[in-house]
């Protein structure tokens, strides 16, 4: 072969990702030229709901699949933590890219950590994952839907429209966008448990074609697949969509494995927070084996109700 097309969102971040491994390909396989085809999601269209009343962040990865399977594109470039646990037939994600720092990052213009912030003060997150966390350490705090691109966050923050913001700090890193914001925090794994596959690259190929395997193959990191890969065993085998908080990482450090995971409700309350530590060699079954512990002592319940309250005054609309 001497083309090879991968799928990618329009917007900065997924394009500096797409690009990102282009070059990966093309200096391991000059003979081959990479193009992208550039979609825009429907996530990325629809900006005034919740992504939990769209359908979830499944929605900034369908319109890339469909791209595959109609015959447009070889391969498809993703943030893995939007990625599903369900994968469409005729499609498989076979590499993970090695995982940079996983940390979410507090963000104003006006106080320096989210100790600072005064009583009262209004967060912005798109999360239910971070709303949980940020109310479980300080239930005083407002927070409130922010959704948008990353510049538009970023904007909507500078104009004051929140006190604070939280957002991954690996994509501000990635977009040279920290330098703009006068305090930043990066909050800890044991502060903000990060989600399924934060700061890692999913590839996603069409089944068949051996050669487009052994080119995604090339990208692999294996202790990142590993991590990632019972993250994601969790969050399928408890069944957790976008409408339910659930923070889940994996972090591997001299062949010792550091699980931890956090389920409740979006107010802060009523949470269940396990943290395991394993060698490598024991961990193949470890996401849902925490997970089939986590709903024996009734997680599933818990989650349910969960996804009862999290926008109980707006109306899900499935697109």
């Amino acid at each position: 072969m001497t083309k090879l097309t991968i799928a990618t969102r329009v917007s900065d971040l997924a394009l500096w990702q797409a690009y990102h491994i282009k070059d990966r390909i093309e200096a391991s396989y000059p003979e081959i030229t990479v193009e992208l085809n550039k979609i825009v999601s429907n996530g990325d269209k629809v900006l005034d709901k919740p992504l939990a009343l769209i359908g979830g962040k499944g929605h900034f990865t369908k319109e890339l699949e469909d791209e595959m399977l109609a015959g447009n594109a070889d391969i498809a470039v993703h943030s893995l933590k939007d990625v599903p646990t369900y994968i469409p037939e005729g499609l498989e994600l076979v590499a993970v890219t090695k995982r940079q720092d996983q940390s979410d990052v507090f963000l104003s213009h006006n106080y320096a950590t989210l100790e600072d912030l005064p009583q009262g003060a209004l967060v912005g997150t798109t999360s239910l994952r971070r709303r949980m966390q940020l109310l479980k350490q300080r239930p005083d705090l407002k927070v409130k839907d922010l959704r948008g691109n990353v510049n538009t966050r970023l904007r909507k923050l500078q104009e004051g429209e929140y006190d604070a913001i939280i957002l991954a700090w690996i994509g501000l890193s990635r977009l040279d966008l920290l330098k703009d914001v006068p305090y930043t925090q990066k909050l800890s794994l044991d502060m903000m448990i990060p989600p399924m596959g934060q700061a890692a690259l999913g590839i996603e190929i069409v089944s068949g074609n051996e050669k487009i395997r052994e080119i995604a193959e090339s990208l692999k990191d294996e202790n990142t697949f590993i991590c990632t890969q019972i993250e994601r065993d969790f969050i399928s085998k408890i069944g957790a969509g976008c409408s339910a908080p659930v923070a889940c990482n994996a972090v591997m450090e001299n062949d010792m494995i550091t699980f931890r995971v956090m389920i409740g409700f979006p107010d802060g309350t009523n949470i269940v927070h396990e943290k395991l530590v394993v060698n490598v060699v024991a961990s193949k079954d470890l996401g849902s084996g925490l997970a089939q512990k986590m709903i024996d002592n009734g997680a599933l319940e818990l989650l349910k109700h969960a996804e009862k309250i999290a926008f109980k005054d707006e109306m899900p609309q499935r697109l």
